[in-house]
């Protein structure tokens, strides 16, 4: 694959007009197909400059709002937008794209978060929807929204995730997604629809003529499908047309058209810190993470330490804090002995009586969790965090970071950040931020596989 410059000159367009591209992520996962890029945990002025001003042509802005009720999602995209103004004021720069970054199996803040970036940030021309993940068997044919089930390809409004308590839906052609999501201010009929024969035969003469930020859904079945309409939404944009994206993260492939990446994925064990055994963190729940849990506890080099958070709907702050202890105590002992601790909630599925109590309930559990990451022996050699909202409040609550670099990914949308030099606890760690729902029933206990052949090789 070309790199952005080279795809932008190979179109004509000079290499100054390569636009930046400005991921609002709604949690750490969308960068799992790009690397060696910024993802920023803060979004003051100053931060958000560091991200437009670094060479990479891509960075993410980890709004985490998939946790947060919609007031909430929307006030922390609004105040992002307002930030961002100002820094792209102070940087000068002109020439960009938003993404509002989201999952691919269509679970999120849909419309709020685009109508507030529109808002703030627009006029559009168009906003697109553009969830196919391929490395994730998410893909979109004749508007239709597919994930691939052993083999099968599932709509998926057939799916666990379509019955999701907080951002369930009940269609997978996306023009009657959007006319549920919006409660019919956009009808199934109004929606543009570009379809693989239109895409593959190009787009940029009806991008050209797309106006009143319409909302359009775009089918592709493999990454050349979303390669070629990138380079057609280039090529409209540098003519000046305005475009916004929801979006899961092939479309990001091939806007950035990066080169591959530095490590290659089974070498990834050279970043392990003094070939140390790791600590894994297991937060989400999915069907997937149970199944993948199941099959890493199952290596005599792991030990499980399950958190039965059913005790946070109850207990005091008192015995809140003994439940971290006792859980750091076993972490202790298991890391002692030269294996790699792997901590998980429970995995009963709780039920509440609305959403605001369910989500409530998650800032409780996540609470405990980033106090278990704050307490860990200093000295492991890598952490594993399974989990979208997981993985976004360790980079932001649990390591406090302002910012970590991107190194690539060790599986198929997984990717591996690591912490700065100066870390006042962690300095240099590997972090895996694996989705919950990505990969088969192996890919966890290969991840750890990966790193693990670092400490056992130190080991021997």
């Amino acid at each position: 694959m070309m790199i952005a410059t080279d795809l932008l000159n190979a179109l004509g367009i000079p290499m100054t007009d390569s636009p930046k591209i400005i991921v609002l992520d709604d949690d750490p996962t969308g960068s799992q197909t790009v690397h060696s890029c910024l993802l920023l945990c803060r979004w003051d002025v100053d931060t958000l400059c560091l991200g437009l001003t670094d060479e990479s042509p891509i960075f993410f802005v980890l709004t985490n709002t998939r946790a947060l009720p919609p007031d909430e999602a929307a006030a922390v995209t609004r105040e992002v937008c307002q930030n961002l103004k100002q820094a792209l004021a102070q940087t000068q720069i002109t020439d960009f794209l938003i993404v509002s970054r989201s999952d691919s199996t269509l679970r999120g803040h849909y419309p709020i978060e685009t109508d507030v970036i529109a808002a703030e940030l627009g006029p559009f021309d168009a906003h697109f929807l553009t969830p196919a993940f391929f490395e994730g068997g998410r893909f979109t044919r004749d508007s239709i929204h597919y994930l691939k089930i052993a083999g099968v390809d599932t709509p998926v409004h057939e799916t666990e995730f379509a019955r999701d308590s907080v951002f369930g839906y009940h269609h997978s052609y996306l023009p009657d997604y959007v006319a549920e999501k919006t409660q019919g201010k956009i009808l199934a009929h109004q929606v543009e629809r570009f379809l693989l024969a239109d895409v593959r035969s190009g787009t940029y003469d009806r991008l050209m003529g797309l106006t009143g930020n319409v909302c359009v859904a775009v089918d592709a079945e493999t990454q050349a499908d979303m390669d070629r309409f990138a380079q057609d939404v280039l090529r409209a944009a540098a003519q000046g047309k305005r475009f916004l994206f929801r979006s899961a993260a092939s479309l990001l492939t091939s806007l950035a058209a990066l080169p591959p990446q530095p490590v290659p994925a089974n070498e990834m064990a050279q970043y392990v810190r003094q070939g140390n055994p790791g600590v894994i963190l297991v937060g989400s729940h999915v069907q997937k993470t149970t199944a993948q849990l199941t099959q890493l506890l199952q290596n005599p080099t792991v030990a499980g330490i399950e958190v039965d958070v059913s005790h946070l709907l109850s207990d005091t702050l008192d015995q809140r804090e003994r439940l971290r202890e006792s859980v750091l105590a076993e972490v202790q002992a298991i890391y002692a002995s030269g294996k790699t601790p792997v901590i998980y909630t429970s995995r009963q599925e709780l039920t509440f009586p609305d959403t605001q109590t369910r989500l409530a309930f998650g800032v409780e559990v996540s609470n405990l969790l980033m106090a278990i990451v704050q307490g860990l022996p200093t000295d492991i050699g890598f952490l594993i965090s399974k989990g979208g909202i997981t993985s976004n409040d360790v980079l932001s609550k649990g390591l406090a970071l302002k910012s970590a670099r991107l190194l690539g990914q060790i599986l198929p949308g997984v990717s591996v950040v690591r912490t700065p030099l100066d870390h006042p606890l962690f300095p240099t760690l590997p972090v895996v931020l694996f989705p919950g729902n990505v990969g088969d029933n192996d890919a966890l206990a290969t991840a750890y596989h990966r790193l693990r052949v670092a400490a056992h090789n130190e080991q021997e």
